[in-house]
């Protein structure tokens, strides 16, 4: 049986990083005048890019040396899709991972959505942060003129206005949907199009389907167990620790 593991926020908790829809989570926290569904965004990054940057460094990059937790280390040899891009997983010695969503220690040129681009190492300990509006801009060769296609830089991270490209790895992930006898869901809101690809595949070819989360949200599917539970306390129950 080939087991397809899909993470969400909920597995990188216990690292100390916020989830995305809880009390303090990325996707409740804005910006002092944008929602953070308006904040994460291309439009945003293209129109504002200084406070764009100032809100993604504030909100993810902050957490960008934190460690794996013991979920981490389990998933390490595991058949892996993370909806995360906080790059635990890699962290943990998992080589194969898919990060769906990107990486916060990575970055690319600003390039047209399909265009396949070299993705780099971030060099974040450049930030000054008692300068951080400006030294993000250069930083990422924006100028006054705002992001210039193929000459500035941007987060190797998929923002929702964008869409699932070859550059964040979505044929790979389709493959190993379709190749998968199971599917198991670690810690998330199925709240993004991933998880609703990976439901669509599960359902078409009607493979058990498990949800692990303390108050997992309920799917639509024939084949599905819930486990309603933290992801540190689901590996016990499945090593018998």
């Amino acid at each position: 049986m080939t087991t397809l593991y899909i993470t969400g926020a909920g597995v990188s908790a216990e690292s100390g990083i916020p989830t995305f829809r809880g009390e303090d989570g990325f996707w409740t926290i804005g910006s002092r005048n944008y929602t953070p569904q308006q904040m994460a965004t291309r439009a945003m990054y293209m129109e504002n890019p200084a406070q764009f940057l100032a809100w993604y460094y504030q909100r993810f990059v902050t957490y960008r040396n934190h460690g794996p937790n013991s979920v981490h280390h389990w998933l390490a040899d595991k058949n892996l899709i993370t909806q995360n891009i906080d790059g635990l997983d890699g962290k943990a010695g998992n080589k194969e991972y898919i990060s769906i969503h990107g990486r916060i220690d990575k970055m690319t040129i600003f390039h047209d959505q399909g265009d396949l681009v070299p993705i780099i190492d971030t060099p974040w300990e450049l930030v000054d942060e008692n300068n951080l509006t400006s030294s993000l801009l250069e930083l990422f060769k924006i100028s006054s003129r705002g992001p210039q296609l193929n000459v500035s830089l941007k987060p190797y991270v998929l923002l929702f206005d964008e869409f699932y490209t070859e550059l964040y790895s979505i044929d790979r992930a389709q493959k190993g949907m379709w190749d998968a006898s199971k599917m198991v869901f670690i810690g998330t809101s199925f709240s993004v199009n991933i998880t609703q690809m990976a439901l669509d595949v599960a359902r078409h070819k009607g493979i058990p389907v498990e949800v692990v989360d303390p108050s997992p949200a309920h799917i639509m599917h024939d084949n599905v167990q819930y486990f309603p539970m933290s992801a540190k306390e689901y590996i016990a129950h499945e090593t018998g620790t």
